[in-house]
């Protein structure tokens, strides 16, 4: 296996899959997920119709592609956070999440809007996408499980409490970033706070990618601090 992922051939294979990503991200720069289109990266590179299939099944294995890498990019911003950072201020910690996830948004914005943004018409994303979308979220969990959450919030812990009692999956998800288990006191509080963040960085990130807060008075980074200073507060970290 490994000599062949050496060969000179599967060499050409994985230069020719990166430089038809490479075109289709520059085409969903320009126009959007809708200005990607296989024909044209096709004639682009001088390879014939037929050719370009034998990368990818389809476009829609084409932005699969495109959506696990985007996806796994982001996550290695927020484990680079969450590994040097100190285990000691969960608060500093959350703003340090926030801001790598909102620096990759912000640095690549029609990449972020194909994993966030308004879902593509007739298209399925396979299952693995839901792994690492939750990866991206796996460092908060650890963040949240530290917090003492308000009588306010308690509805929103009960029914995380429910959800990783009841889905094996989250609960896999829960321990592989925290060690706890479902019937944990803090197996609810960490969903219930990491659920809120991602609420909260989706909104906020979302609106400034698609330029929705143009021409109003306020930076994005200003609101968003505002926003984690209550929710940490809400959760006393």
């Amino acid at each position: 296996m490994a000599a062949e992922a050496r060969s000179p051939r599967a060499r050409y294979r994985e230069q020719n899959r990166a430089e038809i990503k490479a075109a289709a991200l520059q085409q969903l720069a320009e126009g959007g997920v809708q200005a990607v289109a296989l024909t044209r990266i096709a004639k682009d590179m001088g390879l014939s119709g037929p050719a370009l299939y034998r990368y990818f099944a389809g476009r829609d294995d084409l932005l699969s592609e495109l959506i696990r890498d985007a996806y796994d990019e982001v996550a290695q911003a927020v484990e680079h956070v969450d590994g040097a950072s100190a285990a000691d201020d969960a608060r500093a910690t959350l703003h340090a999440l926030a801001d790598a996830y909102r620096g990759w948004a912000v640095a690549q914005p029609h990449r972020y809007l194909l994993i966030q943004g308004t879902p593509v018409p007739g298209y399925a994303a396979p299952p693995d996408t839901l792994l690492r979308a939750r990866a991206v979220l796996g460092p908060f969990l650890k963040v949240f499980a530290e917090g003492d959450p308000t009588k306010t919030l308690r509805p929103v812990v009960d029914e995380m409490d429910a959800w990783v009692r009841r889905e094996a999956d989250v609960a896999g998800w829960l321990a592989q970033h925290t060690g706890l288990a479902p019937r944990d006191a803090a197996a609810g509080t960490a969903l219930a706070g990491t659920v809120l963040a991602w609420s909260q960085l989706h909104g906020t990130v979302s609106l400034e990618v698609s330029g929705q807060y143009a021409g109003m008075g306020h930076r994005a980074q200003t609101l968003l601090t505002a926003q984690l200073d209550v929710l940490a507060d809400s959760f006393q970290l």
